[in-house]
């Protein structure tokens, strides 16, 4: 069953007591972790948990939490960016891997 949250930092908070304990950048082509220098690539990562938070006063406001597993790297992150128009630009491939589904 699927969790939701009233804020980015009550998610945060609670998928850190999960070990998602890395933060994560968002590149156009990939993931960078900076804290053990690497960069993940979308078949390096799976995509756990996708949240949503709209902002209270401005509809710009607004952010996006990923948890972020690589079996590869044996790591847990979490990777927070804006939606929007403050949104990165990205890959094709990228947007397509960021387009999480869940299983249940």
């Amino acid at each position: 069953m699927k969790k939701y949250y009233d804020t980015l930092t009550e998610a945060v908070q609670a998928l850190q007591r999960k070990g998602y304990d890395q933060d994560l950048n968002l590149q156009s082509n990939c993931i960078e972790c900076k804290a053990l220098n690497f960069k993940m690539y979308t078949d390096q990562f799976e995509i756990d948990e996708m949240h949503r938070f709209e902002g209270d006063s401005s509809a710009d406001d607004s952010s996006i939490l990923f948890a972020i597993y690589s079996e590869k790297f044996k790591i847990k992150g979490l990777l927070i960016d804006a939606y929007g128009v403050y949104s990165n630009p990205l890959t094709t491939e990228m947007i397509q891997k960021l387009k999480f589904k869940p299983n249940n």
